[in-house]
This record gives structure tokens, C-alpha cells and sequence, in this order.
């Protein structure tokens, strides 16, 4: 099973006087953090709302020219049992390249394996099919054509031969 696991991190930022220059620098510092080892790791602003009246919030909160601003980084995990699973793989990979930085897991959603199914349900059947079907040789440019011994025909099969590896033939 695989599972897209949304993970939110409070990053603080020093010596800034906007929530959007907050942003901007807490997204920069984060993804230095996770490049180039997790550079598959999406960034994006965080979601904040006032707990009492549900208010939209900035996803920056200032206070003395320092601020904490709130980040979703998005991973996908691959090959996991459940999605408790997921979320404890997804907390380490981040976890031990964002230092001092919490982590809370705010979503984690299945992806379904349809395109993986219907791949896997194509090898499986061209697999089958030459199993039980015998190998037929085809003189598709490949090694060229052989002679009664099986072994290629040098001279039928020269043709095909790159100019600059004629010579390596021609030595051997």
C-alpha cells in the first residue's frame, strides 16, 4: 500500500518584519534542509484558523521581529503495511533532517494502485504468454543472421556494424 502523508512542521524564523517575508525565508531554510536527500518532499504555507471563531489566520505568528510559521510538507511513502506505518516513516525522514523543528501528522491518505494493479496485471500476461508460447529468433537487426554452426555470419552481419567498432572486428 502506498500512502500520501501530509506533515505539518513549525519552523522559526529570525530577524523579520512580515508574515510573507516569514514565509518566504521559512520555506527557503526548510528545503535546504531536506535537498538533496529529500528533494521529492513538497513545501507549501500551512493552514492556520482561530480556534474560537474559525477565522482564517496568517501562517506566520510575529512577535519581536522572530516569528514561527506553520509548513505542510507532503511525502509519499511506498510499500507500507498500514497508515500508522506510513506516518511513523514519514515523521523520521523529515524528522532527522529538520532538526529542533516539531512535526505533527495532519493527513494521510491512501493512494490507490490502480495504474500499479493494471501494470502489474500486463507483465503477469506477457509473461504467461511466453511461457507457454516458444521463443521464435527474429532477424529484427539484432546479432545478425548465423550460418548451419549457429555461430553469426561476419559478413552478412558487418553491415550492421557501427564504422567505429569495425575496427575493434577487425583486430579480433
Amino acid at each position: 500500500m502506498n500512502c500520501r502523508v501530509v506533515v505539518e512542521a513549525a519552523v522559526p524564523v529570525y530577524d523579520v518584519e512580515t508574515a510573507d517575508e516569514a514565509v518566504r525565508i521559512a520555506i527557503s531554510k526548510t528545503g535546504e534542509m531536506l535537498n538533496p536527500d529529500l528533494n521529492y518532499v513538497e513545501i507549501n504555507m500551512g493552514e492556520r484558523s482561530c480556534p474560537h471563531c474559525g477565522e482564517e489566520l496568517e501562517p506566520a505568528f510575529i512577535a519581536a521581529d522572530e516569528s514561527l510559521v506553520a509548513l505542510e510538507l507532503e511525502i509519499t511513502v511506498f510499500n507500507v503495511e498500514r497508515e500508522e506505518h506510513a506516518a511513523r516513516i514519514a515523521r523520521k525522514e523529515i524528522g532527522q533532517r529538520l532538526e529542533n523543528i516539531p512535526l505533527e501528522v495532519l493527513e494521510i491518505e491512501v493512494i490507490d494502485d490502480e495504474d500499479d494493479d493494471a501494470d502489474a496485471d500486463e507483465d503477469e500476461e506477457s509473461e504467461s504468454s511466453s511461457d507457454d508460447e516458444p521463443e521464435e529468433s527474429a532477424d529484427d537487426g539484432g546479432d545478425g543472421p548465423t550460418d548451419s554452426s549457429g555461430a553469426p555470419d561476419d559478413e552478412a552481419g558487418d553491415d550492421e556494424v557501427l564504422p567505429e567498432f569495425e575496427e575493434l572486428i577487425d583486430e579480433s
